[in-house]
């Protein structure tokens, strides 16, 4: 197994977010596979960056490799790669992984629901320990989080669909998923 290099995580949102399929997410003593993702770039009106860098946004806006946390609905967080270029306002949102490792932990996090128990960005994060305290994190440095590759590659052939749970910006195919019988 290899840890993700922030030069594997630059680049175009759209491009990068279909290549973390099958990677792996390693936070708060647990490890799944990424089966989802979503791209959201600062030119879409969907994305957190379209309205310009504010103090929410501010790691949107900072180099690739990075988390972006973000609380949303005054109870859920959601965790994204930044992949754009400083400046660009550009990431990725994890949207369901497949627990591999630490699986008590998880269960014992969604208050003992053992089914589904990472298959949404806010249940993703409940599962991983994921909160702001770790918006900014390096994902590609010496920490705790971090995305990993155990050879296991991307699919071939991902489903892409439109991007769910936003109001504008929603016939973009900018949601990426594993095909189901992988």
């Amino acid at each position: 197994m290899r840890r993700l290099d922030s030069t594997e995580l630059a680049g175009d949102a759209e491009n990068v977010a279909p290549t973390l399929l099958n990677k792996l997410l390693v936070a708060g003593g647990c490890t799944g596979r990424i089966l989802e993702v979503e791209a959201y770039r600062a030119h879409d009106p969907a994305s957190h960056s379209f309205r310009g860098w504010t103090n929410r946004t501010a790691v949107m806006f900072g180099p690739p490799g990075h988390l972006y946390v973000y609380f949303t609905y005054g109870m859920h967080h959601c965790a994204n790669v930044v992949t754009g270029a400083e400046g660009d306002g550009q990431a990725v949102l994890l949207r369901a992984l497949s627990p591999i490792a630490g699986i008590d932990t998880m269960v014992a996090r969604r208050n003992g629901r053992s089914r589904h128990i990472a298959d949404g960005p806010g249940k993703l994060c409940q599962a991983f320990a994921l909160d702001l305290a770790d918006n900014g994190v390096d994902l590609c440095g010496d920490t705790e989080i971090g995305l990993w590759d155990d050879g296991v590659e991307p699919p071939a052939t991902p489903v892409v669909t439109p991007r769910i749970g936003i109001s504008v910006g929603i016939d973009t195919l900018w949601r990426w998923q594993v095909p189901p019988d992988r």
